[in-house]
């Protein structure tokens, strides 16, 4: 008997449903809310207005995507943390009420297992090459900075970490003090494909082990932009490729001198990276020279699966399900963890 599951994320903004059968995808809808623009970054309280609005359409149209009548679920599959409450509420209430009138077992995902097991997802008519256990996962996007172990799908361990700003928060901030506009990520990296990555340098933090810092960098880049603007107001237009360029080479080096640490201490090369910073195509550029030079196995996510998704959701549920991981009812969301 084939085993189908629905999975639904609405951690920030985006609300998306998947629906897998026998851990291949057959459909991946996400509704996106372009109102936070406006306002320079995420707004809780809209965010979940939005997902209220998009939770009922955006499910139906995944499961018609895929040809499956909800009595055909086996299990929901659920992002119950971390994210913002009130989005994570929408969609835990979504699928505790589904999965009580089905009568179907729940299964509680947490977000950051998902990114990372993004690469265990399976299409229909494509090959999926997975990494092998154990692998080191550099999870990188708007809220986290994370290199972690992956023994197996429910055995990861934070090896190191950002002690305070994430590298996808650091690129919006900078994008926002460039008047660039909200989410920086895009726009910063089609800057950088234009302009100088040496152009300017900005300061690097000395922080012991594997944690990241990513906060320095954001006082340095403010502070530079400032003291050149005095000199000429126009700065930004005049240089932002070459500024664009030489931010985001400066955070790929950050993040890819502690990867490489932890590389050779672990004596693992498969390697792999996920999250939202994992669509930048300097980083992407990165690991590909990382293979080639040091021997690394490396695997890069599409970029359909970078952001966040509820396939992986979905697929994080499958293998929960396999093992009978089941979620009491009572459960309620939760706003901050890690991996562990």
């Amino acid at each position: 008997m084939s085993t189908i599951i629905l999975g639904i994320e609405s951690s920030c903004d985006d609300t998306s449903a998947a629906v897998m059968k026998d851990g291949v995808l057959l459909s991946s809808v996400i509704a996106s809310q372009a109102v936070h623009e406006a306002y320079g970054g995420v707004v809780p309280e809209l965010a979940s207005r939005a997902h209220q609005q998009n939770i009922v359409p955006v499910v139906h149209e995944a499961l018609k995507r895929a040809g499956v009548a909800k009595e055909d679920l086996s299990a929901i599959a659920f992002t119950r943390g971390p994210g913002l409450m009130g989005s994570l509420l929408v969609g835990v209430s979504f699928a505790k009420g589904l999965a009580r009138s089905l009568d179907i077992p729940m299964v509680e995902v947490n977000h950051l297992q998902g990114h990372v097991l993004a690469h265990f997802i399976q299409e229909p008519d494509g090959e999926n090459v997975q990494p092998k256990y154990p692998f080191i996962c550099l999870l990188v996007s708007g809220g986290n900075s994370q290199i972690i172990r992956v023994n197996a799908y429910n055995d990861m361990e934070v090896l190191g970490q950002t002690i305070d700003d994430a590298a996808g928060e650091a690129i919006d901030k900078c994008s926002k003090v460039m008047g660039l506009g909200y989410p920086g990520g895009p726009i910063i990296d089609k800057l950088a494909r234009q302009g100088n990555p040496e152009a300017f340098k900005f300061s690097k933090p000395h922080i012991p082990g594997y944690d990241y810092s990513f906060s320095g960098l954001k006082t340095s880049f403010l502070y530079s932009l400032r003291d050149w603007m005095k000199e000429d107001p126009d700065f930004v237009e005049h240089h932002k490729t070459d500024l664009a360029a030489s931010l985001e080479k400066t955070i790929v080096d950050i993040l890819m001198d502690k990867l490489r640490k932890v590389v050779k201490d672990t004596g693992i090369k498969e390697v792999a990276v996920a999250g939202g910073v994992s669509a930048n195509n300097g980083l992407r550029n990165a690991f590909r020279e990382h293979a080639k030079k040091y021997g690394w196995n490396i695997f890069i996510p599409k970029f359909g699966y970078t952001t966040d998704n509820a396939a992986m959701i979905a697929i994080t549920g499958y293998y929960k399900f396999l093992d009978k991981d089941f979620c009491t009812i009572d459960k309620p969301a939760y706003s901050r963890v890690t991996i562990k």
